[in-house]
């Protein structure tokens, strides 16, 4: 289960980092960022630092305000943020067309919320790949909570640079983690790699849209925003998502915005005018009191020092989101179906 309550919150603080240097952590991590010195290229060479700052400092926030599932989700009126994002994990299930027994990775894979939800919604095995010791030591506790053990596990490791043999999976999902990657071609790259000929690979993808310009500084305030807000190296667009897909090797099925397909964005949450009881956190009242709790907490030293500052980075992201999700220059949704094909030696044996 989630952790809830405001001390679960402030031991969450700061992830594997020592209490003691949360504040210079902190303060390392946004000088990476633009609005703050920082430059694209030294996120690029540093982007396993950068997400592990990141998560360290963000995870405990996360669950506070989200639950166990980090990702967006469109939805229909009238669904909570918790059956948005359930339904989203049953969409990549079936669209890799999961089977029960089958063989999963799961790249970035957070604290573990999907990969719990598809695994029992498919009965497959899956494997969460992560580099964050915190987000692993928590999804451990989650997967053991909820019986799930003996089909669900951790592997340590960088999605540049998998620690995995060659065609070890039979389907593979990455739910809008990739963006903290460096060059897009390169983990796609890995992900075909381990994944056996034939097999398909869900990308569920943030993105500019075709609305972005770059020449616009309003447009590229909104992006830097989000790069600071949410741990990333840059953003790419929509075309070379697909294209990276393509020269990695997939033969790419489909690819599609989904948040055209949804009356309720995907952004709609961070909309602070927006009153949900189930999702108080991200209203206005909700934020003013979650801001007043932190600086209580770090006050009283129950909290460490730079906590509000965390969320105060955090906020910047909800904003970058919601201006760019309302201007549709940016989408948290994009989706793309892959699937490695076939060698002709493996279509004449007829092997799967």
């Amino acid at each position: 289960m989630a952790k809830s309550g405001t001390l679960d919150l402030a031991r969450g603080m700061g992830g594997s980092v020592r209490k003691e240097d949360v504040k210079s952590t902190v303060d390392q991590y946004v000088k990476y960022h633009d609005l703050h010195g920082g430059e694209k290229e030294l996120r690029k060479s540093n982007y396993a630092d950068l997400a592990n700052k990141y998560y360290d400092l963000a995870t405990g926030f996360y669950e506070y305000g989200w639950g166990d599932s980090f990702h967006f989700a469109g939805g229909w009126q009238g669904e909570t943020l918790r059956e948005c994002t359930k339904r989203h994990q049953h969409f990549i299930a079936l669209q890799l067309g999961l089977r029960k027994g089958m063989k999963v990775l799961d790249v970035g894979c957070g604290i573990g919320g999907p990969l719990i939800e598809i695994a029992r919604f498919s009965s497959t095995l899956i494997t969460g790949l992560n580099n964050n010791d915190y987000q692993i030591s928590r999804g451990k506790e989650l997967i053991f909570s909820a019986g799930l053990s003996e089909q669900c596990c951790f592997l340590k490791g960088d999605f540049m640079n998998m620690p995995i043999a060659d065609n070890t999976f039979e389907a593979a999902y990455a739910l809008q983690a990739t963006p903290h990657a460096p060059d897009a071609q390169g983990v796609y790259s890995e992900i075909y790699r381990v994944l056996k000929p034939g097999k398909y690979f869900a990308l569920d993808e943030w993105c500019l849209t075709d609305w972005f310009d770059p020449s616009n500084a309003r447009h590229l305030a909104i992006k830097a925003e989000i790069e600071l807000g949410d741990g990333l190296p840059d953003i790419r667009t929509t075309r070379q998502c697909v294209q990276a897909m393509n020269d990695a090797g997939f033969e790419v099925i489909f690819a599609k915005d989904l948040a055209e397909d949804f009356p309720c964005p995907w952004y709609r949450m961070m909309d602070p005018n927006k009153l949900s009881l189930t999702s108080f956190q991200c209203t206005r009242p909700g934020r003013i009191m979650t801001r007043a709790i932190v600086n209580i907490l770090e006050f009283l030293h129950i909290a460490p020092a730079g906590s509000v500052e965390i969320y105060n980075f955090l906020q910047s992201a909800s904003e970058g989101l919601l201006k760019g999700g309302r201007e549709g220059i940016f989408t948290a949704n994009f989706f793309v179906l892959g699937r490695k094909p076939l060698k002709e030696t493996e279509i004449v044996n007829g092997s799967l």
